[in-house]
């Protein structure tokens, strides 16, 4: 199985899969009006505000749906999974986008539907399916026509991630010209690296780990010339360490714990690295991110929570135990995981408003 990529949706920690499947060949009926869906008022005492539920025309043999979502308007899902054994040719992979924040879902025709193992990716601008072992299908027009390509990731895909990215082969900085990744003239001395990160300004941030001590550069010319920046040593070992800047200039170390749940190490780029402490924090979380405004938003056994003035807060959103987060390029929060369904948190900071989005093929 081929690991989710998430384009520049900023999220750290445990991740959900894609579990695939044995796809065999279709026969597709046209498709008819795009199902709409049907809005429920929640109690109370919910802080659900909306929940659009869609009933699409796919067989109940199909498992919940992948679904991904590129900003607040526009998402993808994708049946792929009829259960095991793996099916036979009556389980083709079926396809839909939503343009209207999962209030209805078109059915786009899949380019290759029959395959081992299915797995969708998408950014602004860019879906991008593989099926398993056929390669890699793309599209930058929402679906309706796909170029097919058979060695490695698309260069539309690379491209939507980030203008700096790791090259993977090398472990060199490249920037993006286009075409490919152009190793930078410049390249950060930092011990293990692992991690590069640019915000819509100059500043990128390269960071690594080596012997559970952590490492970063910086740049404010984006990537021209580097400052070793030392990172103040963590209370206990980082395992992996991942740097995030966010698209205001915002920039942080997360220093994740070698048992990858534990409370992270924090830091966030003033002068220097300041630590970032976080007094009542849980124990153990299952996702961080940064929502704007100086604060990082953590979910775990307890639900979500919010790390800032050296303080964990608890917040009053709909978030399970199970939930992990994920913030995308027009700053919505997705909640994924859990009970199924997906959460849409849109506003500022930790104001937002909550929409949970259901496809229901039951």
């Amino acid at each position: 199985m081929i690991g989710r990529m998430s384009g520049r949706a900023v999220v750290l920690l445990l991740v959900p899969l894609l579990a695939g499947c044995s796809i065999g060949d279709v026969r597709r009926e046209p498709p008819t009006a795009s199902p709409r869906a049907t809005v429920t008022a929640p109690p109370p005492s919910a802080a659900v505000a909306e929940v659009r539920r869609v009933r699409v025309a796919v067989a109940q043999r199909y498992a919940p749906p992948y679904v991904e979502f590129v900003d607040a308007e526009h998402g993808y899902a994708l049946f792929a999974n009829c259960g095991e054994p793996p099916p036979g040719d009556d389980c083709p992979a079926r396809l839909f986008a939503t343009d209207d924040g999962g209030r209805s879902w078109r059915e786009v025709p899949h380019p290759h539907p029959a395959a081992e193992n299915h797995q969708l990716y998408a950014a602004p601008g860019v879906l991008t399916l593989w099926s398993e072992p056929h390669g890699w299908w793309t599209s930058t027009d929402g679906g309706t026509s796909f170029t097919h390509a058979l060695d490695g990731p698309p260069p539309q895909w690379v491209g939507a991630q980030s203008r700096v990215q790791l090259i993977e082969d090398s472990g060199q900085v490249g920037e993006w010209d286009g075409q490919r990744l152009r190793p930078l003239a410049a390249q950060p001395r930092v011990p293990g690296l692992n991690t590069v990160d640019a915000g819509d300004g100059p500043l990128v941030v390269a960071a690594g780990e080596k012997d559970g001590k952590p490492y970063a550069a910086v740049s404010f010319d984006r990537g021209r010339s580097w400052q070793q920046t030392p990172v103040p040593a963590p209370d206990g070992r980082v395992g992996v360490l991942r740097a995030v800047v966010e698209r205001d200039g915002t920039a942080w170390l997360v220093g994740e714990r070698p048992d990858r749940n534990s409370f992270p190490a924090l830091w966030r780029l003033r002068r220097g690295w300041d630590p970032i402490s976080a007094d009542g924090h849980p124990p153990h979380i299952q996702s961080v991110a940064p929502i704007g405004g100086g604060l990082l938003a953590v979910t775990g056994p307890g639900g979500a929570g919010a790390v800032g003035d050296g303080h964990y807060t608890t917040l009053l959103w709909p978030i399970g135990p199970e939930r992990s987060l994920s913030v995308l390029a027009d700053g919505t929060i997705v909640a994924v995981g859990g009970d199924g369904g997906i959460l849409l948190g849109v506003g500022r900071v930790a104001e937002r408003r909550w929409t949970k989005i259901i496809l229901d093929n039951s």
